[in-house]
């Protein structure tokens, strides 16, 4: 499972010429789910990224969290983050390794929970859908978590 994190000032997901789901301040979270992830897989990673300190504090340092901003997470599910782009032949990247839908629709559902869990606002895109995200990076950071 891989997460790539971007804190932003604002982020909204369009499917279809219509928004579908916005925030302000916080972070977008592209969430690719592997062959072999369990619910147990989201809910931890879920905790890395929610309490990842990404935000600055006061003096200008990297010392505060989702939760301690009160931001909110725009989580868009992205099997392509899973590609292999190593051991293929050619130029295309290789997909094999990331789930099949029905397997990570549910355990994209258990990271979207285990986030709202944590008192942080959860919008989502829509599972499987191709969709337009737009985002408005701050800083830009932007931050890799595997698990």
């Amino acid at each position: 499972m891989r997460a790539v994190v971007q804190r932003v000032s604002e982020a909204r997901v369009v499917v279809a010429g219509e928004v579908v789901g916005q925030i302000g301040a916080g972070l977008c979270v592209l969430l690719g789910v592997a062959l072999g992830d369990e619910v147990a897989d989201a809910e931890r990673l879920a905790g890395r990224v929610g309490r990842l300190r990404i935000f600055e504090n006061e003096k200008g340092k990297f010392d505060r969290s989702l939760l301690d901003t009160g931001g909110a997470a725009l989580v868009v599910s992205q099997f392509t983050l899973i590609a292999d782009s190593k051991r293929q032949k050619g130029n295309r990247p290789d997909f094999s390794n990331a789930a099949p839908a029905a397997e990570a629709e549910p355990i994209y559902e258990a990271f979207c929970v285990a986030v709202a869990a944590l008192g942080v606002p959860v919008v989502t895109g829509v599972f499987g859908a191709r969709m337009r995200v737009e985002v408005v990076n701050d800083g830009p950071v932007t931050i890799v978590v595997d698990v």
